[in-house]
């Protein structure tokens, strides 16, 4: 195959990659790009080498993640005042970073199909989710637009995450990618009497996909105890000024007319992510302004500030908190994020990079707080006690952190964050998008706030109750069913993926003993050639 073809399939299956994952435009589907978003690399696979085979996986997915984090550039150069050719070099290294496991993808394809072609149905599934596993947690983490998020709005198909997490939906994508290819393949083979027959896969994908739907379909109803009536604000506070002192009284004047739009009828309130231009407990002044409009919303208060605090030598540092006010005003909790993002809260390895500096303008590094913890407040005439976790920003797309809230006793889950850094691109989509798995995987609802957007309530089957317009302002309400329902998730974490790492990492071993029809990825030598 020519270069030009294997760029133009390698395009193809970027762009569709890209497209699946984005939730770009309202109406679209462009989740179903990604049941064929593999087929163009599939394509190229036949005649290559092994080595030929990761170029070309690894092409396919630099291209898909120059579609999917393209914002990236965004985030640094007008936000973080990174000289834009720099902010375009950094988003193109991330993105062969991330290529690279689309790369190892295609070599182990290619290496099944050369020693074990019965295999390759199961494995290449299997291998798919052990690498977006290693993603999830290798150098901090980055499980940033995982094939299986693209389904978020296909609620029948994603209740199995309650089970396996997104790992689950990203396997069912790559086994129908498959057998669709091996079907092509077969299909066009001249000889296909020659050729692995693809009905065993075909039947087995099938299967899977029709007890996906049903299993899915059974989950779809909510029948809950109790509800939680949750007040939204989104400020729509310019990232630009949110740390300039000049607009500190704009800024909490702007949060004040906006809380008393939704506090008469909220049980709890909820503002973003650092929502206080200022260090709460540092700041008498602006801290009674906060707790006046708590008293008089007369409902508890969520928001996000920086916590100072100092180690045993008196160094001071900071942490990412959220804090919870009762409606008295008095802090009656505070959780303080745990996973922090690399080069944006900290400098990771800071002795050996000494002379790098965050790529986004803050108030100083951060670092990180003690683990889950969940906070409370009663409610109603009763004095109900409710318990809620909370994930400040990134620590939302990773599964297991969320989880280990829900499995704490929580009835319910809070994300809150500052997404201004993303600008006006897809990422505000793509991250709420995740919100939602996180919801079906630990069968609860999910409150987010936004600065700029999305912010929104999710019930416990992924079901959007309402959505906010990025770069506007909004004061939303709305209720939320609660109530702690324990699924094999919550229960037992990552089985699936750690059985697929497992699964992958033996078939390979076995694979080096089977003695495949050929040395190379191509049935030609066998006489079959493609129509």
């Amino acid at each position: 195959m020519s270069n030009a073809r294997v760029w133009c399939y390698c395009l193809v299956s970027g762009m569709a990659y890209a497209l699946s994952v984005s939730n770009l435009i309202d109406g679209i589907p462009w989740g179903l790009f990604a049941w064929i978003a593999l087929l163009p690399l599939h394509r190229v696979l036949i005649d290559a080498t092994a080595g030929q085979a990761f170029r070309r996986g690894w092409l396919a997915g630099f291209l898909a993640f120059i579609g999917t984090m393209y914002w990236v550039v965004t985030a640094m150069h007008l936000y973080g005042k990174v000289p834009l050719p720099v902010s375009i070099v950094l988003m193109l290294l991330l993105a062969g970073y991330l290529g690279f496991y689309v790369g190892l993808y295609a070599w182990g394809f290619v290496r099944f199909e050369q020693r074990w072609p019965a295999a390759t149905w199961i494995a290449a599934p299997c291998l798919w989710v052990c690498l977006e596993y290693v993603r999830t947690h290798a150098f901090s983490g980055l499980p940033w637009g995982l094939l299986g998020y693209s389904q978020f709005q296909w609620l029948s198909l994603i209740q199995i995450a309650n089970v396996t997490a997104v790992y689950g939906v990203s396997f069912l994508i790559v086994l129908v990618n498959v057998a669709v290819f091996l079907l092509a393949r077969w299909m066009l083979a001249k000889n296909p009497q020659r050729m692995f027959r693809p009905w065993l896969p075909l039947a087995v994908t099938v299967t899977a996909f029709l007890g996906v739907w049903l299993y899915g379909m059974s989950q779809l109803h909510v029948s809950p105890v109790d509800r939680l009536t949750v007040g939204i604000v989104q400020a729509n506070i310019d990232q630009a000024h949110k740390w300039d002192q000049a607009y500190r009284v704009e800024t909490l004047e702007r949060y004040r007319r906006l809380t008393e739009t939704v506090s008469p009828q909220s049980e709890l309130i909820l503002w973003p992510e650092a929502a206080t231009p200022f260090l709460f407990e540092q700041e008498p002044d602006y801290q009674a302004l906060v707790t006046d409009m708590t008293k008089h919303a007369d409902a508890p208060l969520v928001f996000g500030s920086p916590a100072l605090r100092r180690r045993s030598d008196g160094t001071p540092y900071l942490l990412n908190s959220a804090y919870l006010l009762a409606p008295s005003g008095e802090v009656s909790g505070r959780y303080d994020k745990q996973h922090l993002v690399p080069f944006g809260e900290y400098i990771p390895l800071q002795r050996l990079l000494f002379f790098l500096d965050k790529l986004v303008v803050g108030i100083g590094d951060f670092e990180p707080g003690p683990g889950p913890t969940l906070l409370d407040f009663e409610r109603g005439p009763d004095k109900r006690q409710t318990r809620f976790g909370v994930a400040i920003c990134f620590e939302v797309i990773f599964p297991d952190l969320v989880r280990r809230l829900a499995f704490e006793g929580a009835n319910f889950l809070v994300t809150i964050t500052n997404d201004a850094w993303f600008g006006n691109t897809v990422a505000p989509h793509q991250h709420f998008g995740m919100v939602v798995f996180r919801a079906v995987e630990n069968r609860m609802a999910f409150a987010r706030a936004a600065n700029t957007g999305v912010s929104g309530l999710i019930d416990p089957a992924g079901r959007i109750l309402t959505t906010t317009p990025i770069f506007t302002e909004h004061a939303v309400i709305g209720s939320i069913p609660l109530g702690a329902p324990s699924t094999m998730y919550t229960q037992f974490g990552d089985v699936f993926a750690w059985a697929c790492v497992i699964m992958a990492l033996l078939l390979l071993w076995f694979a080096r003993f089977i003695n495949g029809p050929s040395a190379r990825f191509s049935t030609q030598r066998k006489g079959v050639r493609y129509a």
